[in-house]
């Protein structure tokens, strides 16, 4: 497992989504409205779109293609087209910098 640097508490306003990449990963890193940051796969389960060009709608992530939404929380879906979860990544704020376990 790899811990990553992906942004400054700064770099990610509430209620908005950063991308980020680290070799043929790329993820999705949300600063909730809830105040919390989470990190998910940033490619959605049903079409290969970026989540992170999506809205955030609390604790929601929502595709920009069709609409389907994941749990920030888990990656499980709650809202179709998408049947498959997206996958999660545990994220850890320190200092003001905000990191990602991969």
């Amino acid at each position: 497992m790899a811990r990553l640097r992906v942004a400054t508490t700064d770099e990610i306003a509430v209620d908005s989504m950063k991308h980020f990449q680290h070799g043929d990963l790329q993820l999705c890193v949300a600063h909730a409205e809830n105040g919390e940051f989470y990190c998910l796969n940033d490619i959605c389960t049903h079409e290969e779109f970026n989540l992170s060009d999506g809205e955030l709608w609390g604790l929601e992530v929502e595709c920009p293609q069709h609409a389907s939404r994941f749990d920030l929380r888990d990656g499980h879906v709650t809202g179709l087209p998408a049947v498959v979860a997206a996958r999660t990544y545990p994220v850890t704020v320190e200092g003001g910098d905000v990191y990602v376990d991969v």
